[in-house]
């Protein structure tokens, strides 16, 4: 696998970061805060923040920001991250898809919506540095990190309810097959061109990557058919 295309999964399997932006404060020194993020359809961190805090004060006047992505490992010197540097853009909280997508990532938000301060900004990411453990790291351009435009933004909502509905027991199967974890509930809460998302009944979450990028609702499903046909094999 190629070092973007790895860089790629791995910020699809991540949800939180820590976010640096230029402090007004203080200028000259950058400014951290521990941020949740859900990516986009094409790939790029949504973050929902309130126009009160420092960081949101920040990115007003400056946009250029940095997000540190990494996942929970007790040695993270020894472990993959990724370190993103990114234009941050507001982005119009109303937006039905985009709205749906991040609450059925992060539920415990939905309050946040009714609060007028609180906006969505998405991160533009122009470059990265992906470090996949010792002696295998570099540099990547922020367009490596674009995912295609394609008719799944739209479809997901669809698929999801068709998998959770009707296709149960196969997330559980993948579950088994794929992570080795057994679990009574499975719920599909996502799917993007690299692969989806499912969260168990412990709310632990699970990434499944696809053998390779889907464009569509058709070919989304004949992956996931191949799946439960090794599911089962």
């Amino acid at each position: 696998m190629s070092l973007h295309l790895e860089a790629q999964q791995f910020l699809f399997s991540a949800q939180k970061g820590v976010l640096s932006t230029h402090s007004v404060k203080f200028a000259g020194y950058p400014f951290g805060s521990v941020t949740p993020f859900v990516l986009n359809h094409q790939g790029m961190p949504v973050i929902l923040i309130s126009s009160l805090a420092e960081h949101t004060k920040n990115i007003i006047e400056n946009a250029n920001v940095s997000l540190l992505v990494f996942n929970n490992e007790n040695d993270l010197q020894a472990n993959a991250r990724l370190t993103l540097l990114a234009k941050a853009e507001q982005t119009d909280k109303n937006n039905a898809l985009i709205r749906a997508r991040y609450l059925r990532y992060m539920p415990q938000a939905e309050s946040y919506f009714d609060a007028h301060d609180f906006s969505f900004y998405t991160l533009y990411i122009t470059h990265g540095r992906y470090i996949a453990g010792f002696g295998k790291m570099g540099w990547i351009e922020g367009d490596d990190f674009q995912v295609p435009t394609n008719p799944l933004f739209t479809e997901e909502a669809g698929i999801l309810d068709h998998m959770n509905a009707d296709h149960a027991d196969n997330l559980k199967a993948y579950c088994q097959h794929y992570h080795q974890t057994e679990t009574t509930r499975a719920t599909m809460i996502g799917i993007d061109s690299l692969g989806f998302d499912v969260r168990i009944d412990s709310e632990q979450q699970l990434r499944f990557s696809f053998p390779q990028a889907i464009n569509n609702a058709q070919e989304a499903r004949a992956a996931l058919v191949a799946m439960a046909k090794a599911c089962r094999a």
